[in-house]
């Protein structure tokens, strides 16, 4: 078995070749799509936004997606299949207005994997999360080569993607040079272990929590469940040993602990089969033409740090009169049936998506002068 492994990790990906990444600037790839949503306000009154990405952003973003792959094995096969290209969309593709955009294509531990991980009982292969990381690594390493230049970067990652950057921050970014590139690290839906009541230390032993919009050198971090629905017992997020908690910064409002309303972009068309279904989107059920839908004020979260764990709790707060209806799905479920310690995990960047790209953008302002 060993033997497989390191066979299969000698053929590394080779990200010269342009076939290797599923997006990089300049390109009409996964990340190029669409971004027009339409804004939907209190009294029903809509309006278009369109999208144009940056014509010259000032930093790099460099995104790795999470798990997707519907492949057979452990490890997905490099390539960029609907699943891939689909998330990039939904979680990728927005912050081409403040950074020029790289994903690597990887071999990522598939949904495959994980679901026979879940019915045995078993954690997920380490083997195989090596192999997927060296991919990243590996990706991160030709980046810098051939594309930084010297640039500041923002890497940017969620559920499986955030533990593959989390681990490239600690081992390939602090305490070297790459950290003096560093813009901000977004490990969203993602347990990042800190100690208690603090803002650095555990995991990442250099790389403070973000607690200001224009801090830079940073992480934003956030798992999100309901309000009303905290992570049960059992949860797979939100939870962390004795002494620990998992890292909480909501991108709406950094430094504050109230809950404050946020910025959500919603694919229309729902978050696909194993999510509750979105909508309608007004209560006289009317279509929504573009890609996206967006409700200014409310969807409101703030951090909580309770007995049910540390993570962003969500709430839907529309009006006695609103035209909205106010019904945001985006739970897992199987079978119908919700599996409440996933929390909002399907949606956790889409529900604060316009803060995430607007601090950005902030991050990336101020990153010059540090």
């Amino acid at each position: 078995m060993l033997g497989l492994v390191l066979a299969a990790a000698a053929a590394t990906p080779n990200y010269a070749e342009p076939a290797a990444w599923l997006c990089r600037p300049g390109r009409a790839d996964a990340c190029a799509a669409d971004q027009s949503a339409t804004v939907i306000a209190a009294d029903g009154t809509r309006t278009v936004e369109g999208f144009a990405p940056a014509a010259s952003a000032k930093v790099d973003c460099f995104y790795v997606y999470p798990t997707v792959s519907m492949d057979a094995g452990d490890n997905s096969e490099l390539s960029a299949d609907a699943e891939e290209r689909s998330v990039a969309l939904v979680q990728a593709a927005r912050f081409g207005s403040v950074c020029r955009l790289f994903a690597p294509l990887y071999r990522q531990v598939t949904l495959t994997a994980l679901r026979r991980a879940m019915m045995s009982g078993a954690p997920r292969p380490q083997a195989a999360l090596d192999l997927a990381y060296a991919d990243v690594k590996a990706a991160w390493e030709r980046y810098l080569a051939a594309d930084n230049g010297g640039r500041g970067v923002v890497i940017v990652g969620h559920s499986q993607g955030a533990g593959m950057l989390k681990r490239l921050l600690a081992e390939e970014i602090e305490g070297k040079s790459a950290a003096n590139r560093l813009v901000s690290a977004l490990l969203i839906g993602h347990n990042v272990l800190v100690p208690a009541g603090k803002d650095v230390g555990g995991e990442l032993k250099a790389t403070p929590l973000c607690r200001q919009p224009g801090q830079t050198g940073c992480v934003i971090s956030y798992v999100s469940f309901r309000a009303d629905s905290p992570p049960p017992e059992r949860a797979l997020f939100g939870r962390a040993p004795n002494g620990m908690q998992v890292a909480c910064t909501n991108p709406a409002d950094l430094a504050g602990s109230a809950a404050v309303a946020t910025r959500p972009y919603f694919l229309t068309r729902g978050m696909g089969e194993r999510a509750t279904p979105f909508g309608p989107w007004t209560r006289d059920s009317a279509a929504v033409a573009t890609p996206f839908v967006t409700l200014p004020n409310i969807v409101s979260a703030r951090c909580v740090s309770d007995p049910s764990g540390s993570y962003l709790a969500v709430s839907t707060t529309p009006a006695a009169n609103d035209a909205r209806s106010g019904t945001i799905g985006g739970d897992v479920t199987i079978g119908g049936v919700v599996l409440k310690d996933w929390g909002l995990h399907l949606i956790d960047m889409n529900l604060a998506m316009g803060d995430l790209v607007a601090l950005v953008g902030r991050q990336s302002a101020a990153w010059p002068a540090r």
